[in-house]
């Protein structure tokens, strides 16, 4: 077997996320994880007795030398690719497997020289690439492997017979086609209008591309006409993607044999590279050495690749088999899957580390005693995404408890950066193996899809593999807030919040003729209608008919983008961008109306929760988005006045924390000005505007009030000297003297800053007051604008995240007690730092109890957590 190294590791690194894959070094190992993990694959599958790994040495050869252009066209290789081969290269030699290169050469021409020798001196050869011009060596004893995008789970298998199937011509034919038409990753420009269609009939009636020119003559129509001018291209291209099969290499096929692996370096190189998962199966497939498979709360894990035999049980065998399972597996627990067809519960799979069953949808709770009553059980369970399982089994009248695990949310705080990633993804990340998966996009699918046993199977496995490489912080936040949450968050998404639908409907109405309105006005200033949503129209209007300044510059000409063309209005006003800028804000508020008034079901609106949409923690809303109302507009007042209370209910309750970032950066930072200022009730941001301008709290102004309060929350978010002075509108000096002034004051807050972000460097990560980490592998990079990003967010992830994990730790505290009280008060909304409640008859001072002490006391910093109550028959009035 010969593979083109540089091939597979680049679909390692494109089908793997770069943030996921990164060492304490900051060194990338995605391409090395995913290429490793898919040679194991092919060690297992094909089972070789001599094995090469050709690489590139560089992008020039003998064939750049001749046609400068040759892949010419190709994007500069990633940064965080760079220096992942030289790790590869030491990772396949310390496995026993040999690796060639050769100046002057690329990959594929080792591939070429190794299978012609191979198959001259009586080898079966096996060519793995991804590169189409291998097609050319497949003959009676060279098969080329062909993988997919992702990866050596999906390879096709290029045969002699299967080239004729696929392109109707003979294997050492293909080059000729490729010449025609040209091949547009190598930069090979074809014959114009000559298609693969067209080269095969040619090469076939003629024989080869000597053929083909030598009756170019023969050829009618506009292509023959193109052939006839263009034959250089044809005969320069076939030059080119004519691989060498006779380089001089250092070895030959008899001396690739696979060699033992050499434990120790295996092991150290494994270890630097952070590969656990990778090095038990490592060792596994080379039946060698004492994989490290014990994790660290002593489950073994099961590395092989082959589920066990799926049993569909029902009645008394279930409750024979739930019985006898809880009794052996009560302490690894189970993975549990559910499969929804149509909104129906249509099966449900239950899995050990070496046992599956399949239980069929039935009508209802009814038909499964034993199952229901297991699911309300505390028996340890896994799943992926519990809280969508957790919904559809209640359609079932099926109660959940004992969530022990849920591999999309493990998956998140191990990688904070990859959100809400399938199980598919998950599999290939911490288990190095591929979830057989059907493709959507095929009515008859290839694939079967998993079973459902076998996908507990897997997910019990993924959430096991995650629990031992999970630092123990984020463990803490995984087990006492993130699981905790999921059944709290089902159960605010299934009761909904109450909608006055006539206030949305007149609501629409009246943007809607606003904004056509607006659009007519617009019209008059410039003397005809243009679309206003068309940015090449609107490049056409501003920048040519009426002159203004041009904006950034963009790939399709100037930005029309709402910040770009509000600094434009703000330093070169005039009527028609005014009118369009009001007409974009109608716009995009009736759409926020509409999106709302088409989500009401049954007169509520039921969002969806999503505990891993961001990186800092914060649930967010979708399905409508509730966080991207306007709250300080007129049109979002009258929007949030649509939540309203709905019968038997007597009012919304809402409760918000105050301040509760500063409050935060007060506890973090330590700064005395600002733990007294919290602690003695003084309004903060008098309080900062008094000591910044030198003069008494009765004396600071409006504008002082505003310029402290943007410094505030601006420098806990990286603000510059140049964003404060765009965002208050003054002069870049005046800001950078508000900052030094702000700073002089209040030094404890500056030195956090600076020090929160070093820390990070040191750690490579952020954390939370509840352990919550954060990665940012970026802080060391090479690259100016990647490390400045990571620098801005790790300043604010630790501020951020603790709220974060404040609010949810009084969603918790707040559902334990209306369900312990046995209330009849229901959560309903979470937006930012707010909570929303629907208020049953009675309850509504022993609700508002409820959420000043458990907001209050969500954590105990050293200034008090402000939480401000209000009531109303809508969302608007409850606010305050």
């Amino acid at each position: 077997m010969v593979i083109d190294g540089h091939s597979l590791a680049f679909r390692a690194f494109y089908a793997l996320p770069v943030d996921s894959f990164v060492n304490r070094d900051g060194q990338h190992t995605n391409a090395i994880h995913g290429f490793i993990s898919m040679l194991l694959m092919l060690l297992q599958r094909e089972k070789p007795t001599h094995l090469a790994v050709a690489f590139d040495i560089s992008r020039f050869s003998f064939r750049t030398r001749e046609y400068a252009e040759y892949k010419g066209t190709r994007s500069e290789t990633p940064a965080e690719f760079k220096g992942q081969i030289p790790l590869l290269q030491q990772a396949l030699e310390a496995m026993g497997i040999t690796t060639v290169t050769k100046e002057d050469y690329e990959a594929d021409d080792i591939l070429a020289t190794l299978s012609s020798q191979g198959a001259e001196q009586g080898f079966q050869v096996y060519v793995v690439s991804g590169d189409r011009d291998a097609i050319q060596l497949v003959n009676d004893d060279v098969t080329l492997l062909y993988p997919s995008v992702r990866g050596v789970s999906e390879l096709t298998r290029y045969d002699r017979d299967k080239v004729y199937e696929r392109y109707g011509i003979e294997p050492h034919q293909y080059p000729d086609v490729a010449a025609l038409v040209g091949e547009t990753s190598d930069n090979l420009i074809g014959v114009d209008k000559v298609g693969e269609k067209t080269a095969v009939k040619w090469v076939t009636q003629y024989g080869s591309l000597e053929g083909v020119l030598e009756h170019a003559d023969e050829i009618k129509g506009v292509v023959g006409n193109n052939l006839r001018e263009q034959q250089d291209r044809a005969v320069r291209n076939r030059r080119l993607n004519r691989l060498v099969t006779d380089v001089e290499l250092p070895v030959g096929p008899a001396d690739v044999a696979l060699r033992p692996l050499d434990e120790a370096a295996v092991r150290e190189l494994f270890a630097t590279l952070q590969f656990r998962t990778l090095l038990d199966r490592v060792f596994k497939v080379a039946g060698t050495g004492e994989p490290s498979e014990q994790t660290t709360d002593g489950v073994v894990e099961d590395t092989g690749i082959t589920p066990p035999p799926v049993k569909t049980l029902i009645d008394e065998e279930l409750g024979y088999w739930l019985e006898r399972k809880t009794a052996a597996d009560s302490e690894n627990g189970y993975g549990v899957a559910v499969e929804v067809i149509d909104g129906r519960l249509s099966a449900i799979g239950i899995a050990t580390h070496d046992d599956a069953v399949l239980v069929p949808g039935g009508s209802g709770a009814q038909d499964y005693e034993q199952l229901t009553a297991w699911f309300a059980s505390d028996a340890p369970k896994h799943f992926h995404d519990a809280k969508a399982a957790i919904k559809a089994l209640g359609t079932a009248g099926i109660a959940v408890n004992g969530v022990a695990g849920d591999a999309r949310i493990m998956g998140w705080l191990a990688n904070p950066g990859k959100q809400g990633q399938p199980l598919t993804d998950l599999v290939y990340q911490e288990l190095g193996e591929e979830l057989p998966t059907a493709d959507p996009n095929q009515l008859v699918p290839e694939t079967a899809p998993v079973n459902v046993g076998v996908h507990a199977w897997y997910v019990l496995r993924v959430t096991t593999a995650l629990r031992a490489r999970i630092d123990p912080g984020s463990l803490g936040v995984l087990d006492d807030i993130e699981l905790p949450l999921v059944s709290v968050l089902a159960q605010m998404e299934t009761t909904g919040v109450g909608i006055d639908r006539p206030v949305l409907t007149g609501l629409s109405k009246e943007l809607g003729e606003r904004a056509a309105d607006l659009a007519q006005q617009a019209f008059t200033e410039i003397g005809h209608e243009v679309n206003l949503g068309s940015p090449k129209q609107l490049q056409e209007v501003l920048f040519t008919e009426l002159a203004m300044p041009k904006t950034r510059k963009t790939k399709t000409g100037f930005s029309t983008d709402a910040a770009s063309l509000t600094d434009l209005q703000e330093q070169y006003p005039h009527p028609f961008l005014g009118l369009l800028l009001q007409h974009r804000d109608a716009t995009k508020l009736r759409q926020i109306v509409d999106t709302l008034d088409a989500a009401v079901v049954d007169g509520r609106i039921h969002t969806r929760y999503e505990q891993t949409g961001t990186s800092t923690g914060r649930v967010s809303s979708t399905d409508p988005n509730l966080q991207n109302i306007p709250v300080k507009t007129a049109v979002g007042r009258r929007i949030r006045s649509a939540f309203a209370v709905a019968e038997p209910y007597t009012t919304l309750l809402t409760a918000d924390y105050s301040q509760i970032e500063m409050r935060i950066m007060a506890h973090l930072s330590g700064d005395p000005g600002l733990v007294q200022a919290f602690n003695e009730g003084e309004d903060l941001h008098r309080f900062v505007g008094a000591r910044v301008f030198g003069v008494e709290p009765a004396d600071v102004s409006p504008e002082m009030r505003t310029k402290v309060k943007a410094m505030s929350y601006g420098l806990a978010y990286g603000l510059s000297a140049f964003g404060l002075s765009k965002q208050l509108r003054i002069e870049q000096s005046e800001a950078r003297t508000l900052m030094t002034e702000y700073f002089a004051r209040f030094g404890a807050v500056r030195d956090y800053l600076r020090n929160v972000v070093e820390q990070a460097r040191e750690d490579g990560y952020t954390e939370t007051i509840f352990g919550r980490r954060r990665p940012f592998p970026d802080l060391k990079s090479p690259n100016r604008v990647l490390r400045e990003n990571a620098e801005r967010a790790a300043l604010n992830a630790p501020i951020q995240g603790s709220a974060a994990d404040i609010m949810k730790i009084a969603m918790l505290g707040v559902a334990s007690d209306l369900r312990d009280g046995e209330l009849g008060t229901r959560l309903l909304l979470q937006v930012h730092d707010e909570l929303i409640l629907e208020v049953a008859p009675g309850e509504q001072e022993r609700v508002e109890e409820i959420l000043r002490a458990r907001m209050g006391s969500a954590a105990d910093l050293t200034v008090p957590l402000d939480v401000q109550v209000g009531t109303g028959a809508n969302w608007e009035v409850a606010a305050h």
